[in-house]
């Protein structure tokens, strides 16, 4: 916790007194960022690091491998659902990064199993991302290249379960909403976009 604190302190003395105006500003008139990116809890993997973006320009959601579940409105615990509709819904975003990643744990424990300590919550979470896992597995390729293929499929899939919410799906079909995916490699600092032809190209 000291270095949390010291972290904070510093805050203060810097950034804060640059920042002030802006966070009156965002306090004052409320958070109207135009983007939601769905990205991995990683700690390597910081959205807003990575777009050099500042305070209230993206609204952030993270969770094991940037997963977008299937639309399931039901009395269960959504919380990557309910930030979604409020982004969506809410505060209108106008549009929305699926960010994955290079050396995802998620994705490791999707292709050989969660590591020890991980059974009660992370192996079931996985199994969103199956269909994922069993096009990994037909491409049949090398370990290192399973994983990063499996990485880049988890993007797709999310972009795909992310259309199947019948108001993102409207607000995409009246061109009011565009949905992206993306690739972070963590060694390189190289970003990848989703291109249309199912590629990732650099960004």
């Amino acid at each position: 916790m000291d270095e949390l604190i010291s972290g904070y302190q510093r805050f203060r003395e810097t950034a804060w007194p640059e920042r002030k105006l802006l966070f009156e500003r965002l306090a004052a008139r409320g958070q109207k960022p135009e983007t939601l990116v769905i990205a991995c809890s990683d700690s390597r993997v910081d959205p807003q690091m990575i777009f050099d973006a500042g305070p209230g320009e993206m609204f952030v959601v993270r969770n094991v491998a940037n997963l977008v579940p299937p639309f399931m409105p039901d009395a269960n615990y959504h919380g990557t659902s309910a930030a979604i509709e409020f982004a969506v819904r809410v505060l209108k975003v106008k549009q929305v990064v699926v960010l994955g990643h290079a050396q995802c744990g998620g994705i490791h424990a999707l292709l050989d199993g969660a590591p020890p300590g991980a059974e009660d919550f992370v192996a079931g979470w996985m199994k969103i991302a199956e269909p994922a896992r069993l096009m990994a597995e037909d491409a049949n390729l090398p370990a290192d290249e399973r994983q990063r293929f499996c990485e880049q499929c988890c993007v797709k899939l999310s972009l795909a379960n992310l259309a199947g919410f019948p108001w993102v799906a409207e607000r995409v079909a009246d061109g009011d909403l565009k949905l992206h995916g993306a690739y972070f490699g963590v060694a390189t600092g190289r970003l990848e976009m989703l291109a249309d032809d199912g590629t990732f190209k650099p960004a």
